[in-house]
């Protein structure tokens, strides 16, 4: 079985104006994902701004999370570290505190080789039972897993099982299915290619879309996988205006801003992080006021 199949919403990290985890606003924000019907839930990802947090913060964040979900939808805990030693502290806690999935990002600034990629994602897998999703996004990272990489990982360590693609390479998505085929599960990590990644074998999207509009991606990907491949490229081709505009700052700046806008108190984002220039907060609500959703 899949870790998930359909939408995994990248839930943001709400905070407080003095900077701290709002965990209240944190719970609110995933029972609302639970009823817009989300998929599955990854906590401390990118868009939870994990870069931010403490050790103690990350840990705690899942713990709660995990909690607040008591087993309705997966939760994918984001454990991925550019130091093996760290990731691997990181993917055990989570295991501890009752995560179902990891997902790892590739090594940041280091920029690992391929082998050293193979070294760093064999160790934390060898740390841990929990099954594992690479996530490959080199514009973030400078570090881009190879599809030859990918296959290699899944094939050969029990635990791998899938990969969270945000290369935006459509060949190299391509490829990985290609030399990997069923023993990779495969997710899109661009809410703007869901339906061309599901198009090659791909499962869902682990979405910063749906932290806005969630039963809208949950629908969008289960159209597809239930064989409406015309209304999910419909909702796809819907969806672009408002896709980007949440990613015209970097994310997750604008999907902050929309639901701050939304009045689901997000709160403020952690330094180096800034508030949304007004030109492309206007952007943004125009966007989701097309799609329907109500802005205050």
């Amino acid at each position: 079985m899949p870790v998930f199949k359909g939408s995994a919403v990248a839930i943001v990290t709400p905070m407080k104006a003095n900077g701290e985890v709002n965990y209240e606003k944190l719970g609110e924000l995933i029972e609302m994902q639970i009823a817009g019907e989300t998929d599955a839930i990854v906590i401390c990802g990118t868009t939870g701004e994990s870069s931010t947090l403490s050790h103690e913060e990350h840990i705690d964040v899942i713990r709660y999370c995990v909690e607040k979900v008591a087993k309705r939808v997966p939760v994918i805990a984001g454990t991925g570290s550019n130091s093996t030693e760290t990731a691997i502290y990181l993917s055990q806690e989570a295991e501890k505190c009752g995560a179902d999935a990891l997902l790892l990002v590739s090594p940041y600034y280091n920029k690992a080789t391929q082998k050293g990629l193979i070294r760093h994602y064999t160790a934390i897998a060898d740390s841990v039972t929990l099954p594992i999703i690479l996530y490959n996004v080199p514009s973030r990272t400078g570090c881009n897993i190879l599809p030859e990489t990918v296959a290699h990982l899944v094939k050969n360590v029990k635990n791998i099982v899938g990969v969270k693609e945000a290369s935006g390479n459509i060949s190299q998505i391509a490829r990985v299915k290609q030399l990997a085929g069923d023993d990779v599960e495969l997710y899109s990590g661009n809410d703007d290619q869901v339906v061309p990644i599901m198009s090659l074998g791909g499962l869902g999207v682990i979405s910063v879309l749906a932290n806005v509009a969630p039963k809208f991606t949950h629908e969008m990907a289960w159209k597809y996988l239930a064989g409406d491949v015309k209304g999910s490229c419909e909702m796809q081709l819907k969806a672009l205006p408002l896709v980007e505009a949440l990613f015209c700052e970097v994310n997750p700046i604008p999907v902050k801003a929309a639901l701050n806008l939304m009045g689901l108190e997000a709160g403020p984002l952690r330094p180096p992080l800034y508030e949304m220039e007004p030109a492309n907060q206007e952007k943004l609500k125009k966007a989701m006021l097309d799609m329907g959703i109500a802005c205050e």
